[in-house]
């Protein structure tokens, strides 16, 4: 199997995810600020493998599946990393743990779905839609605040607040683009709709 350029580029933001974690808790003076840019170097990826994916018309069933696995990597690991070092900040903690939650239990709900709309044949009913992009992108935001600030040092504890703000609004998003997939499903989840013989080649 030859490994294209936009599925090396996806290796490589799973290869980021243990480098931000170790940077993340290393003692070394600007290790938050540190573990960001390795953050947004990997969402950069993100965005550059399917950029050159579709400029380049470099699919691959490979690069397919591991994209949105890369995905849900980065997001899921950098939120059990913020919800750890929060957890003794009382309803800041709180807050973050379900916040994280949410986010996490929407991400594997969804893939499930497509993952089942996929093998019968109905994955374009489930595809992605502009609320799931601005999801995404108030997310990132959120992340990188909060990476930056997860320590909330006094002299920037405003800037954490919103960090926290913003991932709740992405929270909150999550639900609401989750909804919208349920609901575009639900005719086929209920029966209504015949569902479609799978060619066993599903392309989740």
């Amino acid at each position: 199997m030859r490994i294209n350029l936009p599925t090396w580029l996806t290796l490589f933001r799973v290869a980021l995810l243990p480098v931000m974690v170790a940077v993340f808790y290393l003692p070394f003076p600007g290790h938050n600020i540190t573990a960001a840019i390795v953050f947004v170097l990997a969402a950069f990826t993100d965005w550059l493998d399917g950029y050159l994916a579709r400029r380049m018309n470099l699919t691959s069933a490979f690069g397919a599946f591991l994209d949105p696995v890369a995905d849900k990597l980065m997001v899921a690991v950098t939120l059990f990393l913020l919800v750890e070092s929060h957890h003794s900040n009382g309803w800041s903690g709180v807050v973050m743990a379900v916040t994280a939650a949410v986010i996490v239990g929407r991400e594997i709900s969804v893939s499930a779905l497509r993952e089942w709309m996929a093998e019968i044949g109905m994955r374009a009913a489930v595809k992605v839609a502009f609320i799931g992009k601005l999801k995404t992108v108030m997310q990132m935001v959120a992340l990188v605040v909060l990476i930056v600030q997860h320590e909330k040092e006094a002299t920037a504890l405003r800037l954490y607040h919103i960090g926290e703000a913003l991932l709740v609004i992405a929270g909150v998003l999550t639900i609401w683009s989750g909804m919208y997939y349920l609901r575009a499903a639900w005719p086929i989840l209920r029966g209504d709709a015949p569902e479609q013989p799978s060619s066993g080649k599903g392309d989740a």
